[in-house]
């Protein structure tokens, strides 16, 4: 039976599109990779944005700090953008979101847990005070333009997390975000697959599904899953345990904190997001923490080690995170010690697996006990297994289906799962970040491409280093570099001092002294070929770069990257 608001909803948007208007999707990250998960909607040049998350770098990244969606199609002068709505807090949902509201002054939308998160991060950026957010509830409808948007409840691995009904001109249109099906989650909230049921029986346009976990069977499990793991840990350690965790993991850390009440072990947190988000979920009341139960990390010298938990982050192995340099004694309060239990509970994330494993060496060298996701049962995931991607395709039942959330062969796999649900494959489109799709009412098609990227954040500049910048990084990673100092006469072009090379990460400089000498003579050749010609500088330094590149790799079979260094006098 539908309901009154049903009923007035239909009735407001059951209208044909105006001027031949499409509704626009666009995504602006998060579909090709894991991370920067960003889209929006577009009707008649009003875009509602969902999402703004950051990824962290891959390997290949030198240097880079952070990775962000390019935003540059919503800051065009004709387009209107209506507000951004944030799903949950987790950092590849809200990351990215002090660096957008930098460039775009518009209200942001978000549930209490989710807002809570966001403001240490706008507060650090120096933009909390100029910044419109504002608190929804789950259940909760916003009008905003042409849209008008529900939030609906989803169990993930962090608190009030939500998914989106967005009821649109031509349609509505369902955003699951991150979500798993686990029937008794510890905050006992789970996924509302009665709302999501009554949405389909209403009708769908569009479902967008998390793609994440679509290549595994089954289903993902229950945080309950743990308790057991979790008990044996705890009840058999020696001495201290360290547990790494994702910062957002709030439900993790709640499951911790309860162990350590239980076999009465004070708690101490290491690492600046963990403390963050570890303070702010306290205080808005979605972390249970007994009085005296924490102590500040200075002290944890006081504390017998059998009667010490240690939350740390860096469950992903980052070079500069809380665990990576515990594991590797560097760090400046508490360093790893033999017969300590670590628990790394958290699956790398693809690109990140290598970093995971060195720290799990590290951690080894130096006599610990570790558990991660190889070596005993520490983790469930946040996302949905196939199982479940089927149940809430089967609940939903759109008319068109677009994955997601992940990788392309993620994408390609969960596409497969709907044609397996029964949506027909004309109705069903895998795309990649920039690619848009149109719809109406009764079609769908691929629309243009806009433009999109990685923007990189390195130290202070945001988008300041290209790939070309990125490419040098690596080519002098990989090959070094040789410098060639030259002073050539202005008018004769005779060389008045020079060439002096110097070079890094070449070649050992004892074993040089042939290569210096012979790239040396290069140069001195290439320059006479210019005798009495008053050839351009850049000519000149052209041919020495030529010829120096041609003589190391002859002698090494390695191209560093050469820099003529001319001065005219």
């Amino acid at each position: 039976m539908t309901s009154p608001r049903t009923q007035s909803q239909r009735r407001e948007f059951a209208r044909a599109p105006i001027g031949g208007s499409r509704l626009r999707y666009l995504p602006l990250g998060g579909l090709g990779e894991v991370g920067i998960n960003m889209w929006a909607l577009e009707w008649a040049d009003q875009i509602l944005v969902v999402d703004a998350g950051l990824m962290f770098p891959q390997e290949d990244m030198l240097g880079i700090d952070l990775v962000l969606p390019d935003i540059s199609y919503l800051l065009e002068s004709r387009r209107k953008v209506l507000g951004i709505f944030l799903s949950h807090g987790h950092e590849d949902h809200i990351g990215g979101l002090p660096f957008a509201l930098k460039k775009l002054n518009v209200p942001v939308y978000g549930t209490r847990l989710t807002l809570g998160l966001l403001k240490p991060k706008l507060k650090e950026h120096r933009i909390l005070r100029e910044a419109d957010l504002r608190e929804v509830r789950v259940g909760d409808a916003v009008q905003l333009g042409p849209f008008r948007v529900e939030t609906v409840a989803v169990c993930h691995s962090i608190p009030d997390a939500v998914a989106l009904a967005i009821q649109t001109p031509v349609g509505r249109v369902i955003y699951t975000s991150d979500f798993k099906l686990d029937p008794a989650p510890p905050d006992g909230h789970p996924t509302d697959m009665e709302r999501f049921r009554r949405l389909g029986d209403e009708g769908v346009l569009l479902l967008l599904s998390d793609s994440t976990n679509a290549e595994r069977s089954g289903r993902s499990g229950s945080e309950r899953d743990l308790h057991a793991p979790f008990e044996r840990i705890f009840g058999e350690a020696p001495g201290r345990i360290v547990v790494a965790n994702f910062a957002s993991n709030i439900h993790r850390i709640q499951h911790l904190v309860r162990m350590a009440v239980q076999f009465d072990r004070k708690v101490a947190v290491v690492g600046r997001s963990l403390q963050t988000n570890f303070k702010t979920a306290r205080e808005l009341g979605f972390l249970d923490v007994p009085e005296g139960l924490t102590i500040q990390l200075e002290s944890t010298e006081r504390i017998a080690p059998s009667k010490l938990l240690l939350l740390t982050a860096g469950s992903q192995g980052e070079p500069m995170s809380a665990l990576a340099r515990f594991a590797a004694q560097r760090h400046p309060v508490v360093n790893v010690l033999k017969d300590d239990w670590v628990v790394i509970s958290a699956r790398p994330i693809p690109g990140n697996e290598r970093m995971v494993h060195q720290t799990v060496n590290n951690l080894y060298r130096h006599g610990a006990h570790v558990f991660y996701s190889e070596v005993g049962h520490v983790h469930v995931t946040g996302h949905a297994q196939k199982d479940e991607l089927r149940e809430m395709i089967d609940a939903v039942r759109p008319r068109y289906f677009i994955p997601v959330h992940g990788e392309y062969r993620q994408l390609h796999q969960h596409a497969a799962l709907a044609r397996e649900a029964g949506i027909d494959a004309a109705n069903i489109v895998v795309v990649e970040d920039g690619e848009t799709v149109e719809l109406e009412a009764d079609s769908m098609r691929r629309g243009e491409k806009i433009n999109t990227g990685l923007v990189f954040v390195d130290g202070l500049g945001v988008g300041d280093v290209e790939q070309v910048v990125l490419r040098d990084r690596r080519h002098l990673a990989e090959d070094g570099i040789l410098v060639v100092n030259l002073v050539l006469d202005r008018d004769t072009g005779a060389v008045r001092a020079g060439p002096d090379l110097v070079s890094r990460g070449v070649i050992e400089p004892e074993l040089s002294s042939k290569l210096m000498a012979d790239a040396r003579k290069a140069v001195m050749e290439s320059i006479k070929r210019f005798a009495d010609t008053h050839a351009d500088v850049n000519l000149i330094s052209e041919a020495i770069h030529d010829a120096v590149q041609k003589t190391v790799y002859k002698q090494t079979r390695r191209r560093p990257m050469v820099i003529p260094v001319l001065t005219e006098i």
